[in-house]
């Protein structure tokens, strides 16, 4: 009893940074400290508070970064890496520092990812109201820019007042250690009370483990998955980045060896399986190679192994049209586990996978079925040579680039991209060798996590080579990192695809009808912005924006790169394996080779419009909308 009467008097900023620090995960036996430091930007909101507790605290490591959403993106990047088992802290000030992160925490919580925000808040006490950045309405006292953080956090809350902490903290840390239900969690400190003190419990900053356990699904629903699977002629391994995070990557190659079940890949999930291991088909859905997607499109039973289902992967509710199809949803979370009506199989992928085995050890897929997948996997192998052979003149096509990228990257390398027409080419065409050797942000797909992303994804494997790979249009939202990474000795190798646009965007355009518009760096002409029925001119009379990347990048401090063929492209790639800090290859690739598509994605069209293309593109889409199911 004595014990718990013991007190230390400390700030509520200093209490907190004590209590993170003492904070540990445990999973199979392995225990890490969950934080790894704290990003920050200093202003007047946290300088005094949480700012002083890192300075009096110095081994909870403090990175100074340059933008506050970069900073949640890269704590995100670090935590994917890492399989949830470690994140970072983020401070900010109050007010415009605070609501930058808003993006990147809808990010963080979209892909199940933990990170811990404490955005600065507006005084506790409003003698003084209203101060420096606060936002002021008539109908309450008690709301501040922060409360936007709600819809987009896992967990919330306000600290008005020391002893509040004492219960917020642990709150916050269950929700951040749950594999079931992490995601963003905001912690708000008003700078008042950041530097208020308070007699803290002493043992409030003992050591705590927050232990993962590997929950185990109900035998009846598992006897019922392997009936499922047992009656099945035409099964397929569905295959999301919670297959990744549950470690569950030996027990899928194990399944798929002994049945013959093939297995297809959501981005999240691409590189449980290596692309050559047999039976591997791929990415499958909107981004999905030929061979997953025909097989997809008959199979008779989909066992999904820790995914959320996107559209991207479901191409919509349309790359399932076996008229008996059934679904095994294998997930931590009940939420994901219990879409498309499906058979929801709760527990860890990894332990749900290795019962599951046990129960269906005799099955095998029909011989005919089996060499199906194995002939479509060899056809799909052979068509990305095809794409990575390609030398179109006088730009490159992305698809050779990402080809040299592959080819001349370590099987252990991570190449990271995010937004953009990156991820759909990249998922098709990446020969995934390792099981961390592809890192898409596609939950969000957030132009500018691809730089931040891949500070992470560095400080999480400094051993590994990191290759980010950007368009210049995310590069234009998000490049301060760069900065970063140079003043910390975290080496990137960027590879920035200069389309002098929106790739992407603007082939989605022409697809529906608007011929790019608005989509790329063009002056513009008779007051209007041009699309791509305007070519760029040799007589200068319509001209390219005089943006000068390379030159951006060189200004930060990093190595650079400036290339203009392929063979410059090949070269430098070697070039920028031994270089002694960030280095970026920069070079201009063709607007308009695309990577042909293999499903549908749905993007509603204008129902009246006075524009032909439009008409015949909505035309299309109300065709193909009738292939749209719901699964009962």
């Amino acid at each position: 009893m004595e014990e718990e009467h013991n007190t230390v008097r400390l700030t509520v900023a200093q209490a907190t940074i004590l209590f993170l620090k003492n904070q540990y995960i445990s999973r199979d036996g392995i225990e890490v400290p969950f934080f790894a430091g704290c990003f920050g930007i200093f202003g007047h909101g946290n300088l005094a508070g949480i700012g002083q507790a890192l300075q009096e605290y110095p081994d909870f490591r403090y990175y100074l970064c340059r933008n506050e959403q970069g900073m949640v993106h890269t704590a995100a990047a670090y935590a994917k890496v890492k399989d949830r088992m470690q994140t970072f802290v983020c401070t900010t000030s109050v007010g415009p520092g605070a609501t930058n992160m808003i993006t990147a925490a809808a990010g963080a919580t979209i892909n199940r990812l933990p990170v811990l925000l404490l955005p600065a808040d507006t005084f506790a006490r409003r003698n003084v109201a209203p101060v420096l950045q606060q936002l002021e309405v008539e109908y309450s006292q008690d709301i501040s820019v922060n409360d936007a953080f709600k819809p987009v956090c896992r967990f919330w809350d306000r600290i008005n007042r020391p002893d509040q902490l004492l219960m917020s903290l642990p709150a916050a840390m269950r929700v951040l250690t749950s594999p079931s239900e992490t995601g963003a969690v905001c912690v708000a400190m008003p700078q008042d009370v950041q530097t208020e003190a308070f007699d803290f419990p002493v043992r409030f900053f003992n050591k705590r483990i927050w232990r993962v356990p590997r929950l185990r699904a109900d035998k009846s629903i598992l006897h019922d998955a392997a009936a499922l699977i047992q009656q099945s002629s035409r099964p397929l391994l569905l295959v999301g980045g919670g297959a990744i995070y549950s470690g569950a990557t030996d027990i899928l190659k194990a399944f798929m060896d002994k049945t013959g079940i093939p297995e297809v890949e959501t981005q999240a999930g691409k590189g449980a399986v290596p692309y050559n291991f047999p039976g591997a088909l791929g990415a499958v859905g909107t981004t999905g190679t030929s061979a997953a997607n025909r097989l997809a499109v008959n199979s008779d039973l989909i066992i999904a192994v820790g995914t959320r289902y996107s559209d991207f992967t479901t191409a919509s509710k349309t790359q399932f049209q076996a008229a008996n199809v059934r679904f095994i949803n294998i997930n931590i979370a009940d939420f994901d586990a219990q879409k498309h009506f499906g058979l929801a199989v709760v527990g860890d992928a990894k332990v749900v996978l290795e019962e599951l085995l046990e129960l269906v050890s005799n099955y095998q897929v029909p011989p005919g079925y089996r060499q199906e997948s194995l002939q479509l996997q060899k056809l799909w192998d052979l068509e990305v040579q095809r794409i990575y052979d390609v030398r179109l003149s006088p730009l490159p096509s992305q698809g050779e680039l990402i080809g040299a990228v592959n080819e001349l990257s370590s099987a252990d390398a991570i190449m990271v991209s995010a937004a953009g027409s990156v991820p759909g080419d990249a998922h098709k065409l990446w020969r995934a060798r390792s099981t961390k050797n592809y890192h898409m942000e596609y939950g969000y797909s957030c132009m500018g996590y691809e730089i931040a992303g891949g500070l992470g994804i560095k400080m999480a494997a400094p051993e590994r080579d990191v290759y980010v790979v950007v368009g210049d249009g995310s590069f234009l939202m998000m490049n301060q990192e760069i900065v970063t990474s140079i003043q910390e000795g975290f080496k990137l190798i960027v590879v920035l695809f200069n389309n002098h646009g929106f790739k992407s965007i603007g082939a989605l355009s022409r697809s529906l009808g608007s011929s790019g518009f608005g989509t790329r760096y063009l002056y513009p002409e008779n007051n209007q912005l041009p699309g791509d029925q305007t070519t760029v001119s040799t007589d200068n009379t319509t001209k390219v924006l005089p943006v000068d990347l390379a030159l951006c990048c060189r200004s930060y401090g990093a190595i650079v790169f400036d290339c203009t063929t392929y063979q410059d492209f090949v070269d430098a790639m070697e070039k920028a394996k031994h270089t002694d800090r960030t280095t970026c290859i920069h070079i201009v690739n063709d607007r308009y080779s695309d990577i042909a598509g293999h499903s549908w994605w749905d993007t509603p069209i204008a129902e009246v419009s006075t524009m032909e293309s439009v008409k015949q593109a909505r035309a299309q889409w109300e065709e193909k909308r009738t292939k749209e199911r719901f699964f009962f």
